[in-house]
C-alpha cells in the first residue's frame, strides 16, 4: 500500500497508560502515513548510556524533542510524538509549537483498562522493536504515572481508540478523524480503512479526573 501524504502538516500526540499501545501504533502508523517518528524512549537511549529517568533528563528530552518537532512542522512533515503526552501543560505547550508552524494537532487517546496495561508493561520483550527501548514499571510507579496523568480535555481535539483493537482497526479510526480534519483525502483514508470496530469510543463523562487514579493491579 502506498504511504499516504497528508495535505497539511499535523503533529499527532499520544495518551494512555504505559502499555496502552502507544509505541507500537505509532511505528506502523508512520509506515502507512508520511510522518516523522519522534520515539522519545529510543531518543534517551540513545543520548543517554545508561538512562536514569530523573527530570534533568525528562527536561533535555522535551527541549530536544520540542526543537525536532518544530523543525519537521516547519518544513512541512507531520509527527508523530510517541511519548505519553499526560499533562494538560505539556500538551498545550507541543500545541503552541504546532499552532507557530501553522501545523493541526490530534490527540490520540488508547483506552484500556489498567490492569491489561500493566501487565503488557511487564511483559516486554526486548527482542521487539516496539519494546526495545521501553522502560518497566513496578506496580508503585505505574500507579504515580497514572495519578499524575491528566485526561484530553473537551477543548482538545482528540481521537479515544481501544487499545485491545487490531492496529488495523486503530488506524481505521485516527484515518476517518484525518480525513474529517481534512488533513488526508477522504479517497486516501477510505483505501486504507477496514470495517468499523467500535474504534471510535466515547470517554465516559463522567470519570473526569478520577479516571485514571481509580487504579486495581492484583
Amino acid at each position: 500500500m502506498d504511504r499516504i501524504r497528508p495535505e497539511k502538516p499535523i503533529l499527532i500526540l499520544l495518551y494512555g497508560f504505559p502499555g496502552s499501545g502507544k509505541t507500537y501504533f505509532s511505528r506502523q502508523f508512520c509506515e502507512n502515513v508520511q510522518m516523522a517518528h519522534l520515539e522519545e524512549d529510543r531518543i534517551r537511549a540513545e543520548l543517554f548510556q545508561q538512562p536514569r529517568f530523573t527530570k534533568q533528563e525528562d527536561y533535555a528530552l522535551s527541549r530536544i524533542m520540542g526543537y525536532m518537532t518544530g523543525e519537521f512542522l516547519t518544513a512541512g512533515i507531520s509527527v508523530a510524538y510517541d511519548t505519553n503526552a499526560m499533562r494538560v501543560s505539556q500538551r498545550r505547550a507541543l500545541r503552541e509549537i504546532a499552532r507557530s508552524n501553522k501545523a493541526e494537532v490530534l490527540v490520540v487517546w488508547f483506552q484500556v483498562d489498567a490492569d491489561t496495561a500493566f501487565v503488557r508493561n511487564q511483559k516486554r520483550d526486548r527482542r521487539h522493536a516496539d519494546d526495545r527501548y521501553a522502560a518497566g514499571y513496578n506496580v508503585d510507579q505505574f500507579k504515580e504515572i497514572a495519578a499524575y496523568m491528566q485526561q484530553p480535555e473537551a477543548t482538545e481535539d482528540f481521537i479515544v481508540i481501544s487499545g485491545k483493537h487490531t492496529y488495523a482497526s486503530q488506524r481505521s479510526g485516527v484515518l476517518k478523524k484525518l480525513a474529517d480534519m481534512h488533513i488526508v483525502k477522504q479517497t486516501d483514508a477510505r483505501h486504507h480503512m477496514i470495517k468499523p470496530e467500535l474504534v471510535n469510543l466515547v470517554p465516559n463523562a463522567n470519570r473526569e479526573q478520577d479516571g485514571p487514579r481509580n487504579i486495581v493491579l492484583n
